[in-house]
Order: structure tokens, then C-alpha cells, then sequence
């Protein structure tokens, strides 16, 4: 007698002999189980295709925001607190500060995209030593969703980083008065401008946050390796814009610069579609909000003020002040893990 033959004979004798409803329920349950275990080994062997499960992330989001974030949440604090093991506003402190580095607006950093038919006439400025043949600059701002809040494409390869950030429109919110206040308290001082991730070639500006040259404390070391840490968010934007898009992975072929312009921004646009359509985005960002009102006060106090905020902008007092609260507020953190 085979082995599947005893089977079906014990699962008879078993159920000839139950008389608990509850036993028999309970031996479905068991039957059932064992098949969906079967149906998962099969579904693991090599040469089948995996089960697609639409999980409607979106209305998930939608229904955890309105639950628990909201301005009238459904569940009150206590039940988060019971649920998740921790008060809401610490896990909002948690997300905000997910690279330990508070006010932080993102990472800078320039990409080069080699132009292969390059005009003849222009190869001299769109060449560099370092690059070897002609490349056009894409200078982008990046956050740790990889949501891409700032490109400037277009600039000549000869040009560094510094000479695209004097040249980008990156800035020029702040200095026309339309961006929204950042004010931020870090190691009992408190800031009123947002900053960026750079890496050593970029200015020591109020706005720019760059790592210890030759760092030689813990202090510095520890500052130094969060930073460089938190600065790929960038770099990984780079490269899954590269990634994903094949035309921008290799060189441009286009003669026309327009045209490349347009598919760079138009590959950017794609990008961050995809990012937010895949929940991964951590703003809720719209641009149906209204911007802040600028007041118009003339056009000598304007040039006044305008000025003013170029000073402020470009302090490299706050700048070094910036950097040692930040070292401080990461060396707290770290020691009392």
C-alpha cells in the first residue's frame, strides 16, 4: 500500500471519529493551512512568475494619515501611544530627523552627462581634464525620498561647482524675499534658514553645512561620517534617475542643446512622478498653496534689503556656528543611544 493511500486512510478514520464540532473545525483549519503552505512553496519554484497583490498603498496612506495625523485624528493620542509604543510628536521628531540633522532641505551636488555630439566649435568649453571628453553639468537637490526639489541643467563642463551654484536660480526665493520661513532650534540656538548637504568644494555660505576637512576628535569624526552618510541621498538620486532612464545613462546624442535640456527636465519630472506615486515621497507637497506675500517697499529699499539678505545668505560666521551646534546636537544623540 503507498504512502498517499495511508493518508486518505488516517484522514477517513479522523473524520469517521470526530464528534466535537469544534476538533473538526479545527482540522479544516489545519488542511487549509497545509494547502496554502503548498501553494507558497509552489509559487517560490524557478520558472513561475510571482503573484502580483494590488495593496492600494494610496488609500492605506490616506486612511493612516486621517487615523493618527490629522488635525482631528480618529484615534486620540493614547491609543497611538498604547499602539506604537511611543507619543506622536516623538515619532514625528523621528521621521523630521531621519539623517540626525535638523533643518536640513536636502543634499547638493552637480552630475555630468557626457554630450557625445558635441559641436565641434563648443568642445573647448564643454571639455574638462577630469572628464576627458565634452559633458553638460546638472546641479540638484535631493532629499532622503530621492523627490529631486531642485535641477539646473545646461551649464558648460568647463565650469565648476561653484561657478553652477553662482549661476543656478537656487537662492533667488531667498533673495527676493519669496521663500517661507525655516526656523529650527539646534543645541539651544535657533536659526532661521534651512541649509544643504554639500561636500568640500562648495562655499562656507550660512546655508551650506560641509564636514571637517581632516577631522581628528570623535566629535568631528562622528559629524563628519553623518554627514558624508546623509550627503548620498543625492548621489543615490543620480543614480536611480540613471537607472531608470536609459536615455540619460549613456551620452547625449542630441546636436541641439535645447532638446537635451528638455529631456534631462523632462526625465527629472518622470522621475519624481514615480516617487510620488509609489508613496515614497515624504511631503505631501502641492503648489496650489499660496506663496508668502512680498511686500514692495521701492526700489532703493528693495536693493536695500535684497542686499541685506545676500549678507546674511553668504555669513560664514553662521556658517561655522551652524556646523559646531549640529556637531554637538549629533554627538548627543549618539552617546545617548
Amino acid at each position: 500500500m503507498s504512502s498517499s493511500s495511508l493518508d486518505d486512510s488516517a484522514s477517513e478514520f479522523i473524520i469517521n471519529h470526530l464528534t466535537s464540532n469544534s476538533t473538526f473545525q479545527l482540522y479544516k483549519e489545519l488542511k487549509c493551512l497545509e494547502a496554502e503552505q503548498s501553494d507558497a512553496e509552489s509559487s517560490r519554484r524557478p520558472g513561475q512568475s510571482r503573484r502580483y497583490i494590488d495593496r492600494n498603498r494610496e488609500e492605506g496612506h490616506k486612511r493612516l494619515w486621517k487615523d493618527y495625523f490629522d488635525e482631528h485624528p480618529v484615534f486620540p493620542p493614547q491609543t497611538f501611544r498604547r499602539r506604537f509604543r511611543m507619543r506622536r510628536e516623538l515619532f514625528v521628531q523621528i521621521v523630521n530627523e531621519k539623517h540626525g540633522f535638523p533643518g536640513m532641505l536636502g543634499s547638493i551636488d552637480c552630475m555630468h552627462w557626457p554630450w557625445k555630439n558635441c559641436p565641434v566649435a563648443w568642445q573647448g568649453q564643454y571639455t574638462r581634464g577630469d572628464q576627458g571628453c565634452p559633458t553638460i553639468m546638472l546641479e540638484a537637490v535631493a532629499s532622503q525620498d530621492l523627490w529631486i526639489w531642485h535641477a539646473y541643467f545646461g551649464v558648460a563642463e568647463s565650469n565648476n561647482d561653484i561657478n553652477v551654484l553662482n549661476q543656478s536660480p537656487l537662492f533667488n526665493d531667498v533673495l527676493q524675499g519669496y521663500a517661507p520661513e525655516c526656523n529650527f532650534t539646534v543645541n539651544g540656538r535657533t536659526y532661521t534658514k534651512g541649509y544643504y548637504l554639500a561636500d568640500g568644494i562648495y562655499p562656507e555660505w550660512a546655508t551650506m553645512v560641509k564636514n571637517f576637512p581632516h577631522p581628528a576628535d570623535p566629535k568631528r569624526i562622528k559629524f563628519k561620517e553623518m554627514q558624508e552618510a546623509a550627503r548620498k541621498d543625492v548621489e543615490r538620486a543620480f543614480g536611480v534617475l540613471q537607472s531608470r532612464w536609459a536615455i540619460v545613462r549613456g551620452p547625449a546624442r542630441s546636436w541641439q542643446l535645447k532638446n537635451i535640456k528638455d529631456i534631462m527636465y523632462t526625465c527629472i519630472i518622470l522621475h519624481n512622478m514615480i516617487v510620488e506615486n509609489e508613496g515614497n515621497a515624504i511631503s505631501n507637497w502641492s503648489d496650489d498653496v499660496d506663496p508668502p506675500i512680498r511686500v514692495n517697499r521701492g526700489p532703493v529699499e528693495e536693493v536695500k534689503y535684497q542686499i541685506q539678505r545676500n549678507s546674511e545668505l553668504r555669513d560664514n560666521v553662521v556658517h561655522h556656528a551652524l556646523r559646531h551646534d549640529l556637531m554637538e546636537h549629533i554627538w548627543e544623540r549618539f552617546i545617548n543611544m
